[in-house]
């Protein structure tokens, strides 16, 4: 069976997902954007702001679920401007000490949730 995973703040918010699912040995979390934790507002600052809220705010995923950075598989990144691209890993990297980095797919969109300029999906070892 599932486990449905949300933090406190996201089941404040009410949406209708959750952030996470795990099922079998994985655990698949939704977009995620570079909001402020429980709100429906993008942090200001642009690509590497966003970026930086949105991996803070995955991070606080993995922490719920009991895994980490180190246990991710997959990731699929979403930009509004594909030229954004290397201010995006700027802030990506160093989020994987070990230089092991997940397996990774990049798409450029057309349009995000809230206007984000940024949101990634991921697949985590559960």
């Amino acid at each position: 069976m599932a486990d449905y995973i949300n933090s406190a703040a996201s089941r404040a918010a009410g949406l209708p997902f959750s952030q996470a699912v795990r099922s079998g040995g994985l655990i698949f979390l939704s977009g995620c954007i570079g909001n402020v934790a429980g709100k429906m507002e993008l942090v200001p600052g642009g690509i590497e702001a966003e970026s930086r809220q949105m991996m803070e705010n995955i991070g606080a995923v993995l922490k719920e679920a009991g895994s980490g950075w180190d246990r991710m598989v997959k990731c699929v990144v979403y930009l509004a401007d594909m030229a954004e691209w290397g201010a995006f890993n700027g802030v990506y990297v160093p989020y994987f000490k070990d230089g092991r980095f997940p397996a990774r797919t990049a798409v450029g969109v057309n349009q995000l949730i809230l206007g984000a300029r940024v949101e990634m999906e991921c697949w985590v070892e559960g």
